[in-house]
């Protein structure tokens, strides 16, 4: 079992085999179980309810879960939830397409029940951890150039007002933030930032990717989050 208390789960899964498997081991899990097998149907259902983790798959009628996904994010009741996706295929850029989306974490089927319960023990953890984190001294982190990190609100804030981040941009940003000019490998970030080995460190690379979209002016050209060439990334000492 991963957890003892009950929470509510959406599986949005057009397989009827795939989900009984989920839904079996995720009540087994403490979950409450809730399906949709439409993705646009599931997407206005997820907008509306709040959910403790939705697990997607890729492939969907009405909607793909990479598209639902990006929904998600952007607005609803469920922007700051766990994601786990779910696709039958297993390349490199499936993944980051995934993970660029705005997903938690992602699973290749088949996968087997173990897998499964750590990949969701991992990502519901990592939220629960970050949702009871008491709130900095000061809430106000300065980055420089127009860009603010308001701690407590857990949000960050540029010239043109607030951008929109997932919890695991926001916990790599911070961290930089907090030792600007201090190289991090990748491996390190895997541990300090989000505390779990079932990321791969190709993870954190998708993760800066998507930071320098939304916050430098050219992300081929980045100012703020730099790239140590062999080793890993730090934030500029000066911006």
């Amino acid at each position: 079992m991963i957890e003892a208390e009950t929470r509510r789960v959406l599986v949005v899964e057009d397989d009827a085999s795939i989900r009984e498997l989920l839904q079996l081991h995720l009540g087994l899990a403490g979950f409450d179980v809730e399906e949709e097998v439409n993705g646009r149907s599931a997407l206005e259902r997820a907008r509306r309810t709040r959910f403790d983790l939705l697990v997607l798959d890729v492939m969907l009628p009405g909607l793909d879960g990479v598209s639902m996904c990006r929904a998600l994010r952007t607005a609803g009741a469920n922007m700051e939830t766990p994601i786990l996706m779910l696709t039958a295929r297993d390349s490199e850029a499936d993944t980051v397409i995934g993970l660029e989306s705005g997903a938690d974490d992602y699973l290749t089927k088949p996968f087997g029940v173990r897998e499964l319960q750590a990949r969701v023990l991992a990502i519901t953890r990592r939220h629960a951890r970050a949702d009871h984190d008491p709130p900095a001294e000061s809430s106000a982190l300065d980055m420089g150039a127009g860009f603010s990190i308001d701690v407590s609100r857990r949000q960050v804030v540029g010239p043109a007002g607030p951008i929109e981040l997932t919890r695991q941009e926001f916990d790599l940003l911070h961290h930089l933030c907090l030792h600007r000019g201090i190289v991090f490998s990748r491996a390190r970030l895997l541990e300090t930032a989000w505390t779990n080995d079932t990321y791969t460190e190709r993870t954190v690379d998708t993760v800066v990717s998507r930071l320098r979209k939304k916050l430098e002016r050219d992300p081929r050209n980045p100012e703020l989050i730099l790239t140590a060439w062999g080793v890993g990334y730090k934030f500029a000492e000066r911006v």
